[in-house]
């Protein structure tokens, strides 16, 4: 997910592949739950390029796992793993923008003991119930916490109208989050449907509201190098988040040209989006690793139709992201 500013087929697995790995974790839903949890987060390439890289690569993909994986493999998928890495994301101005810029931001995700982790860019989470479950059912819940930065600094936007409102606090965002998957589902015993919801609110004084956040994600195998992620979410804002990103007092409108405008609370945005990711050395549980994905996200009610949206920005956001990381 890089959040950004307070923004998570046919089964082409070979038989041969099939055969290393255990229906439960095995390596490639390992990965492929470290890359939702990166996309809920943060991330965004769009959808179609998304759709274009899976649609050429998914049968050599399969053709290679056809070939015979590493016998390790599955002994492997229980074991602790960390990933490091570093992503470019080509993100809006600020939330509402119609104006994007290029951003950079590290990745920490792993598995110790059971416990799942993540530092993506502005958040981090912890997985406090450890994936012991032998029916395919992963329960999730734990902390979570976010840095929001939107329009914290007005150097990267380029609309003199929105430069004009000012600067804001930037938002620290802490909460929790609850929610189950269930693996073999869909396509194949090993892809992975998981269903989410996350709650946090401003402790810095900034918004001083909360945010709700429901996700739906799909993880699908393609090979034991690549697996590709589908998901969706929704975002429910509360009146100070409104209030401090999507009003307009007079004093700013004078300042600004932008009319007075006052924001309520409601459903802010809904997210579509997918990634694949790539195993360049090795396989998804260990080596260098490509990751790819996109996001597009409606802002919607009077997010949608606040000017900073309606007349400096586009209701329609267009998020992407590319980055390479090591699996330890």
């Amino acid at each position: 997910m890089l959040i950004y500013n307070g923004f998570n087929l046919t089964n082409l697995l070979a038989p041969e592949a099939v055969q290393i790995l255990r229906p439960r974790r095995c390596g490639i839903i390992t990965e492929g739950i470290h890359l939702l949890r990166t996309l809920r987060i943060s991330s965004h390439v769009a959808v179609l390029a998304t759709t274009v890289l899976v649609g050429v690569a998914a049968p050599a993909f399969a053709q290679d796992a056809a070939r015979g994986a590493p016998d390790d493999m599955a002994a492997r998928a229980d074991a602790d793993t960390i990933t490091i890495g570093v992503g470019a994301a080509f993100v809006p101005d600020y939330e509402g923008s119609n104006n994007n810029k290029w951003s950079a931001a590290p990745v920490a995700i792993g598995t110790v003991g059971g416990f799942g982790f993540s530092v993506l860019g502005n958040r981090a989470s912890i997985d406090l119930i450890p994936d012991k479950a032998s029916n395919g059912l992963d329960f999730q819940a734990g902390p979570i916490g976010v840095l929001n930065f939107n329009r914290q600094s007005t150097k990267g936007i380029d609309d003199d109208r929105v430069r004009a409102l000012g600067k804001i606090k930037t938002a620290i965002e802490v909460g929790g989050y609850v929610g189950v998957g269930k693996t073999g589902v869909i396509t194949s015993p090993y892809d992975k449907l998981s269903v989410t919801l996350s709650y946090r609110h401003d402790v810095n004084n900034s918004h001083d509201s909360a945010i709700w956040q429901p996700t739906v994600s799909y993880l699908m195998p393609v090979s034991t190098k690549a697996a590709l992620a589908l998901f969706g979410s929704a975002e429910h804002a509360g009146r100070g988040y409104a209030n401090t990103y999507f009003s307009i007092t007079p004093t700013q409108s004078a300042v600004s040209t932008l009319p007075v405008y006052n924001a309520s609370k409601g459903w802010k945005s809904y997210t579509l989006g997918g990634a694949v990711t790539y195993s360049l050395t090795g396989d998804l549980l260990q080596g260098f690793k490509l990751v790819a994905g996109g996001t597009y996200v409606r802002l919607l009610n009077d997010f949608a139709d606040s000017p900073v949206t309606s007349i400096a920005g586009s209701k329609s956001q267009w998020l992407g992201a590319v980055g390479i990381g090591y699996t330890f």
